[in-house]
């Protein structure tokens, strides 16, 4: 365990943004961490895990520590379920595919979403009609200031559309350490009808869907809508879909006959961040090295070596004008730094 100085995190952020940490060290246990965490030399601090959920706009003035925690348990089983605890290190969508592999079903809807397990439950992720906490059993985490490991079970948790306690009053207290999932054996209960899910399978010529085929399908439909952070940076969806009233929905179908909406409740309505920024005229423009992804206009991106100043003031005036034309706020998904 050695802390460096003067590191470069272009490489620990899907954005691929260039700045440096005065310190960083990467810990790949709970003991590790607690010992970091306890250093009183050090205490300005910022917790970095599959970078895929930020934008970096500044140089960071403290010790970087990144989680870089493995492992993957089965806890328990029996014919119809499983339990599992996978370390908050693992690579969201590699440990999808490993319960795919074993035919654990329940988060398959969830695949190639970038990131690591960690960082999963904090915005409680969601896609394709599935969400984190549709599996979510319990979570470890240690407490910043005490470095005490506390379970948070799903109640504790405060889930809601892209939200949790980690994102609330727990927010900066805590680093997930772990997540522990139910998944079923047999008996899977399918989600195709959000999205393009149908219709990406009568292109697959599948009938009779498995969790296997559901997750190809998935990748399918991400990849040729997504970039991939490898090639083109990005942090996947940068903004929340709002959600409205369904009187204010009414009024906008007044001009925008063609609003796209999904049911939340019996007065509201959730409506896609991505139509609004398209009809903004936002989708595929590009503003020298970072620009909206031509095929989703909720993925902002860098061709190159754009800053992260520079990511944030477009999303600033794609709020502005969003909010201008529809009478809408689309909030940030990715926590700015």
């Amino acid at each position: 365990m050695q802390i460096e100085q003067n590191i470069s995190l272009k490489p620990y952020n899907t954005f691929g943004i260039e700045v440096f940490a005065d310190f960083f060290i990467s810990v790949s246990n709970i003991d590790e961490l607690k010992q970091v965490l306890a250093l009183k030399a050090y205490p300005n601090k910022l917790i970095l895990g599959g970078g895929s959920n930020m934008l970096l706009t500044k140089n960071f003035e403290g010790l970087v520590i990144h989680i870089n925690m493995k492992g993957i348990e089965i806890v328990s089983e029996d014919d119809d379920f499983v339990t599992i605890k996978a370390s908050a290190g693992e690579n969201w969508h590699e440990f999808v595919l490993w319960c795919i592999n074993n035919d654990f079903g329940g988060i398959e809807n969830l695949s190639l979403i970038p990131g690591n397990v960690g960082t999963a439950p904090i915005q409680n992720i969601g896609a394709y009609g599935v969400e984190l906490k549709d599996t979510f059993v319990s979570c470890e985490a240690i407490a910043l200031e005490t470095q005490i490991l506390k379970t948070f079970t799903k109640v504790d948790c405060h889930f809601d559309y892209r939200n949790s306690i980690f994102k609330q009053e727990a927010k900066g207290k805590y680093i997930i350490a772990s997540v522990t999932f139910l998944l079923s054996k047999k008996s899977h209960k399918l989600h195709v009808n959000y999205g393009a899910i149908t219709s990406q399978l009568e292109t697959m010529q599948v009938s009779q869907p498995t969790i296997q085929d559901i997750s190809k399908a998935v990748i399918a439909i991400r990849e040729s809508k997504l970039p991939n952070p490898k090639e083109i940076g990005n942090s996947g969806s940068f903004f929340k879909n709002p959600v409205i009233s369904k009187s204010n929905f009414n009024t906008l179908l007044q001009n925008f006959s063609d609003i796209p909406s999904y049911p939340v409740s019996k007065n509201e309505v959730k409506v896609p961040a991505g139509w609004l920024i398209e009809k903004a005229g936002f989708k595929g423009k590009q503003f020298g090295d970072y620009g909206v992804h031509k095929n989703q206009a909720l993925v902002l991106v860098n061709y190159g070596n754009a800053k992260g100043s520079d990511i944030l003031n477009l999303s600033k005036l794609i709020q502005k004008t969003v909010k201008r034309l529809f009478d809408i706020s689309i909030e940030a998904e990715v926590n700015i730094l």
